[in-house]
């Protein structure tokens, strides 16, 4: 698989040691910038940093203009990072404002299960579907200048004006609503209602919360930076036997 014209390694990669008579080594193999994601060696072992910028792209593919993170592209890394035996914990790092509904929530969905430890920065702004993604890792954290645009679902292109229409976008906006709730300290009620709010957004329903807020509503677990964020992964990983 190709990213820009990059190949994708995972975090770590087996492969023949000619020296040691053919026996498999561990190569780990350098950052992967194009991939927007590196792992690095870290207080106790080796850590991923995962960007999740610009726009998510799902099933649909943006005009090159466009800064997106596709998400075919980071299950892979999700799956070798949960799958290593040497990475011991993730950094997720967001600065989004949102896009593909599905996309996002297959990402976050992925994140929640993971057993590796997991930690979440919020840069800038982590809108829409870039919630459930902030909300997903185990521990979450958003800059004091950062924001949250919380909304309703929205559709682009040809929708039908008929009620099957109305239900499927309530249908998903459940599946939002309940797996935010799920991963956070915000009440379903709570949530909606921030979604539905009409006095916020010029020509819109929602909210946008800055960081302070968002921590207030529960949605993100404490303010903090790059340093904050790095802490509290490490106190989730275990001290390596020597």
């Amino acid at each position: 698989m190709r990213n820009n014209g990059s190949e994708f390694i995972p975090p770590e990669v087996t492969v023949p040691d000619a020296e040691s008579g053919g026996e498999e080594s561990h190569d780990r193999r350098g950052p992967m910038q194009e991939a927007g994601s590196i792992t690095l060696e870290g207080r106790r072992g080796l850590i991923h940093c995962l960007t999740v910028i610009g726009q998510i792209e799902g099933h649909t593919e943006l005009s090159a203009e466009t800064k997106t993170t596709k998400y075919e592209h980071v299950i892979p890394q999700l799956v070798a990072i949960e799958e290593s035996r040497d990475v011991r914990g993730l950094l997720i790092i967001l600065n989004t404002v949102g896009g593909d509904i599905e996309a996002g929530l297959a990402l976050a969905e992925l994140i929640a299960g993971m057993k590796t430890p997991t930690v979440s920065l919020v840069l800038g702004g982590g809108h829409s579907i870039g919630v459930p993604l902030a909300v997903s890792a185990r521990h979450s954290f958003i800059t004091s200048s950062a924001t949250m645009t919380i909304h309703p679902v929205r559709m682009n292109g040809l929708v039908l004006g008929v009620p099957q229409t109305l239900s499927y976008f309530e249908q998903m906006q459940e599946r939002i609503v309940r797996f935010v709730a799920q991963n956070s300290h915000v009440a379903p009620d709570r949530y909606r209602k921030l979604m539905l709010e009409t006095g916020e957004l010029a020509m819109d329903f929602g909210t946008v919360l800055n960081g302070e807020q968002a921590v207030k509503e529960g949605l993100i677990d404490r303010l903090g930076g790059l340093s904050d964020a790095l802490d509290a992964l490490y106190e989730m990983i275990p001290e390596q036997n020597v």
